[in-house]
């Protein structure tokens, strides 16, 4: 029963961080950037891995998409792909985690439902670790850029989608880790089920010895008493 509340929660856990996962790759805020002038003129610059943006004072905002994926940088060609590997990990994990529960009917005995569901958290761990180093690339450059003197540009700061990406990625990771375990502690149940039945089979072998012994060991019948014997061996030995 323990084994099926852990296995429930990691569950939660996995699919909420997925979940996350999922709605930062399109979301829009990975870096910002706010233009203070007088109260009609603010603006807020930000950018995504797929475009940036402009929004002014009044809501309006105007967007420019990337031209060609081959002329962007580096850094964010590699976190659309982290980003996207993440999201695909996560979905096999929650279907390799649905057959490997204790709570379902499929997925075979319990052994290989075990070895599933450690398969659905490795799958898990990945997606989280893929999401972690997309959002801390992303991240390092911006920090480098705005604590570079060299560097003239606008400097933009870390937006929500980062920390929401950071939050995904650490709850995937959790609960990838507790589907982990759970085939630990069904291999020792295993393990402890075995040593049981071995020790039954070998209290009912050893009871039957035991049982020879205990009428070897009973006591003689009165035509061989100790009297009896004694006058064998007195006739023996006049003889």
């Amino acid at each position: 029963m323990n084994g099926m509340v852990t296995e429930i929660f990691a569950f939660t856990l996995t699919t909420m961080g997925w979940m996350l996962e999922s709605s930062t790759l399109p979301l829009d805020y990975w870096k910002v950037l706010t233009l203070d002038g007088t109260v009609l003129t603010t603006a807020m610059l930000w950018s995504n891995l797929w475009k940036d943006c402009i929004t002014d004072s009044t809501g309006l905002s105007s967007c420019k998409e990337f031209p060609s994926m081959l002329a962007l940088d580096g850094y964010i060609q590699a976190c659309r792909g982290l980003m996207i590997a993440a999201v695909c990990l996560g979905f096999f994990g929650a279907l390799f985690a649905l057959v490997g529960m204790k709570c379902t009917k499929i997925g075979g005995t319990v052994v290989n439902k075990a070895r599933i569901a450690c398969f659905a958290g490795v799958n898990f761990i990945l997606s989280g670790l893929c999401s972690l180093s997309s959002c801390s690339i992303y991240a390092h450059r911006i920090t480098t850029e705005f604590f570079d003197p060299m560097f003239v540009e606008q400097k933009y700061e870390l937006g929500a989608a980062l920390f929401i990406g950071w939050g995904g990625s650490i709850l995937c990771i959790l609960g990838g880790g507790l589907f982990c375990f759970s085939i630990a502690g069904s291999c020792t149940k295993r393990f402890a089920g075995y040593i049981y039945k071995g020790a039954t089979s070998h209290s009912h072998i050893s009871s039957y010895p035991r049982g020879q012994a205990k009428s070897l060991n009973q006591r003689p019948p009165s035509e061989y008493s100790s009297s009896s014997t004694v006058l064998y061996f007195d006739k023996n030995m006049y003889v």
